[in-house]
C-alpha cells in the first residue's frame, strides 16, 4: 500500500511513518515545518525513515493549494499535521490555528474526495471535550472546547464527518489523550519536566499539580492509527484513544523523581486559560471496533521517555 502521512516530521507522525515503512508500505511524508520548534529537531525525527528507500519526503504547506498529486494512488492518508498547543492558541496566533488545523484539513479532504478512495485517519484531540462532565468520557459526550486550539480540532473533525456523509470520504477520527514518549514536542509537560529535573533547574507547573490526565504512550497511539487504517465498519466514526494511565501531574513528577534519583525544585504558577482539571477516556468503542488495547504503563512509558532525553545524542532543546 502507498500511504500519505501529514506532519511526518512531528512527534507522532515520525513514529507512524516508521511503523508503516516497517510493515512494508510505501510512504509519502509531508511536513511544512511550522515554527513551534526548531526545524533541525523535526528533521532529526526523520533519521530512521530516511533509511528506507520506500520513503519519500515532500515539504508541502497543505493549506496552500492543490493536493491532488499527493493523494493520487494512496490507499491510506494519516492526517497528523496541525498547529499544536492549548496555551499558545490564544490571541494573535489564532490565525495560524485556523490555517493549519481547519483550512489545511479542508484542502486535504477536497483532494481525497476528488482524487482518491483512500481511508483517511484524522488525529483529533481530547481537547474537544473541554472540562467533561463525566469520567471516563464517552464519544457521545457534548464537546465543549475550552481553548481556541480545541475549537479548531473539533472544526476539522466536523469537516471529516461532513466529507464522509456528503462526498464519500472514508474518514475516521481518533481523539488522542495526552500523548507522551520519545520525540515529544519540547514545549509539552513531560519533556520540560524531565529536562529541567536532569539539569537541576526549577520545574514550572501550572496549577497545583493535582490535575489528572489520561496519559497515552506514543506506541499505543501508533497501534490505534494502524488499526483504524484497516478496520471494517469504522468510517464516519469517532474514537477515544487513551492509555488507561490516569494520574495526576504530581504523581507523574514523583515517578520522574524516582527515575532520576534526585529531588525536584517545583515552582507553581497559576493555571492557564484553556487548561482543564481532568481528562479520562472511555475506550470501549475503540476496544470493540479497533481491537485497541494499550499495553504501555505510565511507569514503562516514562522510563522510555527519560531514556530518550538522557541519551548522549538527544537533541538539546531550549
Amino acid at each position: 500500500m502507498r500511504a500519505l502521512v501529514t506532519g511526518c516530521a512531528g512527534f507522532i507522525g515520525s513514529h507512524v511513518t516508521e511503523a508503516l515503512l516497517g510493515a512494508g508500505h510505501d510512504v509519502v511524508g509531508v511536513d511544512c515545518f511550522n515554527d513551534n520548534y526548531a526545524r533541525r529537531e523535526k528533521l532529526a525525527n526523520l533519521d530512521q525513515a530516511r533509511d528506507f528507500s520506500a520513503f519519500e519526503f515532500v515539504p508541502v504547506d497543505l493549506a496552500r493549494g492543490d493536493l491532488a498529486d499527493l493523494v493520487a494512488g494512496c490507499g491510506l492518508v494519516v492526517h497528523l499535521a496541525a498547529e499544536p498547543g492549548v496555551r499558545q492558541s490564544w490571541g494573535d496566533r489564532f490565525d495560524a490555528y485556523l490555517r493549519n488545523n481547519v483550512m489545511a484539513t479542508h484542502q486535504l479532504l477536497r483532494a481525497v474526495a476528488s482524487h482518491s478512495d483512500a481511508r483517511l485517519v484524522y488525529a483529533s484531540s481530547s481537547s474537544v471535550y473541554g472540562q467533561a462532565e463525566t469520567f471516563p468520557t464517552r464519544e457521545d459526550a457534548l464537546p465543549r472546547p475550552l481553548s481556541p486550539y480545541g475549537v479548531t480540532k473539533l472544526d476539522a473533525e466536523h469537516l471529516c464527518s461532513l466529507y464522509h456523509a456528503h462526498q464519500g470520504v472514508r474518514a475516521v477520527s481518533l481523539r488522542l489523550f495526552s500523548v507522551y514518549g520519545p520525540r515529544q514536542r519540547p514545549d509539552m509537560a513531560f519533556g520540560r519536566f524531565i529536562r529541567a529535573a536532569a539539569a537541576g533547574e526549577p520545574i514550572r507547573v501550572f496549577g497545583d499539580g493535582e490535575q489528572r490526565r489520561d496519559f497515552t504512550f506514543v506506541g499505543d497511539v501508533v497501534d490505534a492509527v494502524l488499526s483504524a487504517a484497516v478496520a471494517e465498519g469504522v468510517e464516519g466514526r469517532v474514537y477515544n484513544i487513551g492509555g488507561g494511565s490516569q494520574a495526576s501531574v504530581n504523581e507523574a513528577l514523583a515517578r520522574i523523581r524516582e527515575m532520576l534519583g534526585r529531588s525536584l525544585d517545583i515552582e507553581h504558577a497559576p493555571p492557564e486559560a484553556g487548561d482543564v482539571r481532568s481528562t479520562g477516556a472511555d475506550t470501549a468503542r475503540a476496544r470493540a471496533d479497533l481491537g485497541f488495547r494499550p499495553t504501555t504503563t505510565l511507569a514503562d512509558g516514562l522510563a522510555a521517555h527519560v531514556a530518550w532525553i538522557l541519551r548522549e545524542d538527544a537533541p538539546a532543546y531550549p
